[in-house]
């Protein structure tokens, strides 16, 4: 998969102000307001800023939280985990591997099988739904 590289100008002109926010500037979105946080729709998510494909709706589950869940990612390569230390906490961010697009975070609390919980904003997916 090729990387994606572009200026903060070409991001602004493709993406609306709030995904700009979190996926450009590690924003993150108010819990319990995202699009894809009680949603139950079959498919995959797809980064919103390079439409790779992210996580699949099989691998979603409800943690509580206030943010779309997710188990594991659709692939190995799919995401890059990174080293967080803002706000006075240590967490795990999780970004597109593709565009670098700020995803949200993964944390060890999640259910089986993988006991990992990637908490991601809905604001950085787009769902493609499975057709039947």
């Amino acid at each position: 998969m090729d990387k994606i590289t572009r200026t903060d100008e070409e991001w602004r002109r493709l993406l609306t102000e709030e995904q700009f926010r979190v996926c450009r500037q590690g924003g993150t979105e108010r819990p319990f307001t995202g699009r894809y946080c009680n949603s139950h729709e079959p498919g995959l998510y797809r980064c919103i800023c390079c439409g790779a494909p992210l996580f699949h709706s099989r691998q979603k589950f409800d943690s509580g939280t206030g943010w779309p869940s997710f188990v594991a990612p659709v692939s190995e390569d799919a995401v890059t985990e990174h080293r967080d230390l803002s706000y006075g906490m240590i967490r795990t961010e999780v970004r597109c591997a593709r565009c670098d697009a700020h995803l949200g975070h993964v944390f060890d609390d999640g259910p089986p099988p993988t006991g990992k919980r990637y908490c991601i904003n809905s604001v950085c997916l787009q769902l493609q739904q499975d057709s039947d």
